[in-house]
């Protein structure tokens, strides 16, 4: 049985602040992806979480961490740990922490709006969450829907990058093809969304014509003077 590392973003967010470890080593080491701890790095994400000291917990050896620092090519091992526990296999919604849980709403609001290829299944795989309540807030049912707000799931802490990178690869395999009507759905040319206006509607203007009314109307303005003295 491989042996596992224990809460591997806290662990990530101390090797980031108290070793000299690259991103990839970082990476390798705690099973998430580079962008995630460039990420933790510059303090876009996982904030508010504390930091795990693998040393004090057993899980990494001082002397493990300087030959990593040395050859950047090293990749960490886990230390052998002193007591075996039992690899328990996962049934079901991923567990979120109950601190975590009143994210999962902006959460699932995200992958819906960012994602509408993931299945409810998939959705309810990366935030561990009923499909009852990702239909509820498809359908704008949900009981807090005023007050949700779209967050990144990697970002709050309920998956990491690997996870809903491997999802959305999966649900695009899965995708159907476009059928001929969506493929050929353009918009319509200028040419025939704009009416061409008909030769009738511009008359030819006749100058002469409207010299000679103007003289007219002049003229009569003329004789209505006199008719008044």
């Amino acid at each position: 049985m491989a042996q596992q590392l224990l809460m591997p973003k806290a662990t990530a967010i101390w090797l980031v602040d108290n070793t000299a470890l690259s991103f990839d080593q970082i990476a390798q080491f705690c099973k998430l992806h580079p962008l995630e701890i460039k990420a933790i790095a510059d303090g876009e994400a996982a904030q508010g979480i504390k930091g795990l000291d693998p040393i004090s917990t057993g899980q990494l050896s001082r002397e493990e961490i300087a030959r990593a620092e040395a050859n950047p090519n090293h990749k960490l091992k886990l230390s052998e740990p002193k007591v075996r526990v039992p690899e328990s296999k996962r049934k079901g919604p991923r567990y979120t922490p109950v601190s975590k849980r009143q994210d999962r709403p902006n959460a699932i609001l995200w992958l819906v709006r960012n994602h509408p290829e993931l299945k409810d299944a998939q959705i309810s795989r990366l935030v561990g969450t009923t499909k009852n309540t990702i239909q509820q807030i498809r359908e704008r049912t949900h009981w807090n829907s005023t007050n949700l707000t779209p967050m990144d799931p990697v970002t709050l802490g309920l998956c990491s990058q690997i996870d809903l990178d491997m999802e959305v690869d999966k649900a695009a395999r899965n995708r159907p093809f476009q059928t001929e009507e969506e493929q050929g759905a353009t918009l319509e040319s200028a040419r025939e969304t704009e009416r061409v206006a008909d030769h009738d509607d511009f008359k030819e203007i006749d100058a002469d014509a409207v010299f000679a009314k103007l003289k007219s109307l002049s003229a009569n303005r003329v004789d209505e003077d006199d008719d008044q003295y």
